[in-house]
């Protein structure tokens, strides 16, 4: 199970900040073309440093506590996965921030024009 920890840890992250998406209408993952456009220079650059690092002897990577699969040699599929999961988390949260304190953002308490519904007994809920 140590092998699959990083991946289960990456995959955690991804669902984990999926809510996102539709309560604070993120829309990172309804603009795919946005969203390629932030993660291949990032996933390219740090690919580029991490295969340098790798060449260079600088640092590796554990093979008990990675998967063991390698896209190049020394280059696990985890550390791809870590440097495309990692963007896309960090574009959800700053999205949801930036839609928050705009007032743009889904509760079942608010009407689509961003007021607060009140119930049955005319209170705004807290």
């Amino acid at each position: 199970m140590d092998r699959f920890q990083y991946v289960l840890l990456m995959s955690l992250c991804l669902v984990g900040t999926l809510p996102l998406e539709f309560m604070f209408r993120a829309r990172v993952w309804r603009r795919p073309r946005r969203l390629l456009s932030a993660l291949v220079p990032t996933v390219s650059v740090f690919v580029v440093w991490d295969l340098i690092a790798i060449a260079r002897d600088h640092w590796s990577f554990s093979e008990r506590l990675t998967t063991g699969w390698e896209i190049l040699p020394g280059f696990p599929v985890d550390e791809l996965l870590f440097f495309v999961a990692i963007p896309i988390v960090g574009l959800l949260t700053f999205e949801a921030v930036r839609n928050t304190l705009a007032g743009n953002f889904w509760w079942p308490w608010r009407r689509s024009d961003g007021t607060a519904a009140r119930t049955r007994a005319g209170k705004v809920p807290a």
